[in-house]
C-alpha cells in the first residue's frame, strides 16, 4: 500500500498517481534484507536500518557514475589579441609635498595637576565586538520540546549531525524516541538535525511515515533550515511532535 505524501491516502501498490488527489506517488522496491517496501531514492530502510545504497543495484549506479575519465586534459591559453603596452615612468614627475603634523588640542578636563594629558579611553576594536558577537551565539542552546508530554530535550553541542529515531545496529540515535508516546511510528533511522556554524538544518533520511515541518512533509533528500518556534512531526497525523526552541 502507498500513502499518498499529500493527503495521506492509502493507494494500492503499483499506483503511479494518488487516487484522491491525483498527486504523483514516489516509485518504490523492497528492502534486500527484510522485503519492507521502501523509496527508491531512501538512503537506509525505515524499517531495519539496512544501507540501501551497499545493495548491487546502487553499486552498479556508482560504477556507472565513474566511467567518466578522471582527469580532463589541460587547456590552451590564446594568444592576446593586443599586446599591452609597457608605460614607463617620467623622471621629471613631482615628488609628493610633506603633509604638515597637526596639533592635538588636549581638553581642559583631561589635563593632570603636573601639566600632562590623560590619553582618551581606549575603544573596543571590531575584532574584539566580533569575538564578543561570536562567544554570544555559541552561547546559544538549541532544544526541542516534546509537545504531547512536554518534555525539553537539549540537543547535543558537540556534534555537527544529531540522528533522530529509535535503537538499531547500524546508526545509533543520538535523540531516541522510543520511550515517547505512538513511537511506533517512528522509523529507527527517520530523520538528522545538522549544525552549520549558528544554522540548525533537519532532512528526512528515508524514513516509512515521513518527517513533517509546519505541517508539511519533507521530501527526502530536501532539508529545511529550522527557527525558532517550528514544529516537526516525526511520522503522519501529528502524533510525535517536537516545537524548535533556542535558549
Amino acid at each position: 500500500m502507498l500513502v499518498c505524501p499529500n493527503c495521506n491516502h492509502p493507494n494500492p501498490d503499483g499506483a503511479a498517481q494518488c487516487e484522491a488527489c491525483y498527486t504523483p506517488l514516489p516509485a518504490t522496491t523492497n528492502c534486500p534484507s527484510c522485503g519492507t517496501p521502501v523509496q527508491t531514492d531512501a538512503s537506509f530502510c525505515g524499517q531495519c536500518g539496512f544501507n540501501l545504497r551497499s545493495s548491487p543495484a546502487a553499486a552498479a549506479e556508482e560504477t556507472v557514475a565513474t566511467d567518466f575519465p578522471s582527469k580532463m586534459p589541460d587547456l590552451v591559453p590564446p594568444e592576446p589579441l593586443v599586446q599591452p603596452e609597457i608605460l614607463v615612468s617620467s623622471p621629471s614627475s613631482p615628488e609628493p609635498m610633506p603633509v604638515p603634523a597637526t596639533e592635538v588640542t588636549v581638553p581642559k578636563n583631561q589635563e593632570t595637576s603636573s601639566g600632562g594629558s590623560t590619553p582618551p579611553p581606549s575603544q573596543p576594536s571590531r575584532g574584539n565586538v566580533a569575538a564578543s558577537s561570536q562567544t554570544q551565539l555559541q552561547q546559544q542552546k538549541a532544544q526541542l520540546l516534546h509537545i504531547q508530554t512536554n518534555t525539553l530535550i537539549e540537543l547535543p553541542q558537540n556534534l555537527s549531525v544529531i540522528h533522530l529515531g529509535k535503537a538499531n545496529d547500524r546508526i545509533p540515535p543520538d535523540i531516541d524516541v522510543a520511550g515517547f508516546p505512538n513511537s511506533e511510528i517512528v522509523s529507527r533511522v527517520h530523520a538528522d538535525i545538522r549544525v552549520e556554524a549558528d544554522a540548525y538544518y533537519i532532512e528526512d533520511v528515508g524514513s516509512s511515515n515521513g518527517t513533517y515541518v509546519n505541517n508539511l512533509v519533507l521530501a527526502p533528500g530536501n532539508r529545511h533550515r529550522l527557527r525558532a518556534g517550528d514544529r516537526i512531526a516525526l511520522g503522519k497525523g501529528d502524533l510525535v511532535s517536537f516545537l524548535f526552541q533556542v535558549a
